[in-house]
C-alpha cells in the first residue's frame, strides 16, 4: 500500500505551492493555513483583474506580506516591503490579519480576520468573524500601513457575520474577500459600501460549501486532488 506524503506538491499557482496536507485541511473541520488563503487571494486577484477599471486598482495582499508589514522591526524595512505593492495607487486593498505575535513562528496564530482599505470612503474597515478577537492586531497593521495611502484614512470596525466554531475564521476571510471583490468589480453595486452584501452572502452555509468549492477549484486548475 502506497503511503501519500503530506508534503507532496499538488499544484503551483502563481507564487503559491499547495501541498497534499492542504487538501486534508479542506476535507476536515480544520484551521485554514496561510498557504490556502494566499492561493485563494491569488485566484481572486486573477479573476477580478478588471475590477475598478483595471490597471491594478484592486490588490489582495498575501498573508505573509500582511504579517511582515505589521511586524517590520523598523521604518526602512516597512518601506522596502510596501513599495512594490504600489499602495498609493490602489483603490481597494485587502489585508489578512493574524494574531501571531512571534515572527520566528511559521504559520503561527489561532485566528484570521480581514482589513480592507477603501479609497472611495478614505477608510480602513476591519471584519472579524469572532467578536473582535483580532482588533488590536488589526489596529497594529492599520498603524503600520496607513501612511502609504495618503489622505489620513480612518479606522472602523465593520459588521461581520460571526462564526460558531473555532476553526472557520480563514474561510470567513476568504468568503468576505470574494464578496468585497465582486462588489468592487460590479461598480460598487448596492451602495457606497459592501456591508449589506456581506451580511446577505456570508454565513455558515456559504462558508461550509467553500471547503468543497476550493477542492473543486484546485482540481480544475490541474491539482492532483
Amino acid at each position: 500500500m502506497t503511503t501519500l506524503n503530506p508534503d507532496d506538491k499538488i499544484l503551483s499557482y502563481g507564487d503559491v505551492v499547495l501541498r497534499r496536507s492542504d487538501l486534508g485541511i479542506l476535507r476536515s473541520p480544520s484551521f485554514i493555513n496561510d498557504r490556502l488563503i494566499a492561493f485563494y487571494f491569488a485566484h481572486l486577484s486573477s479573476s477580478h483583474s478588471s475590477a475598478g477599471g483595471g490597471e491594478g486598482r484592486l490588490l489582495l495582499v498575501p498573508p505573509s506580506i500582511s504579517f511582515w508589514l505589521s511586524h517590520c522591526p523598523n521604518t526602512p524595512s516597512r518601506i522596502e516591503a510596501a513599495t512594490p505593492l504600489g499602495l498609493h495607487d490602489r483603490d481597494l486593498v485587502l489585508f489578512t490579519v493574524n494574531n501571531n505575535d512571534d515572527v520566528t513562528l511559521a504559520e503561527g496564530g489561532t485566528h484570521w480576520s480581514l482589513l480592507v482599505y477603501d479609497r472611495g470612503n478614505n477608510i480602513f474597515v476591519h471584519h472579524d468573524s469572532c467578536n473582535g478577537m483580532n482588533h488590536q492586531h488589526a489596529r497594529r497593521l492599520y498603524d503600520a500601513v496607513k501612511n502609504f495611502f495618503g489622505g489620513d484614512p480612518r479606522f472602523m470596525v465593520g459588521q461581520t457575520p460571526q462564526q460558531r466554531n473555532g476553526y472557520d475564521c480563514g474561510l470567513y476571510v476568504m468568503a468576505a474577500a470574494r464578496v468585497i471583490c465582486d462588489w468592487f468589480e460590479n461598480g460598487k453595486e448596492g451602495g457606497e459600501n459592501w456591508f449589506k452584501k456581506l451580511d446577505m452572502e456570508v454565513g455558515e452555509e456559504a462558508v461550509a460549501s467553500l471547503r468543497l468549492e476550493l477542492l473543486g477549484l484546485i482540481a480544475s486548475l490541474g491539482g492532483r486532488v
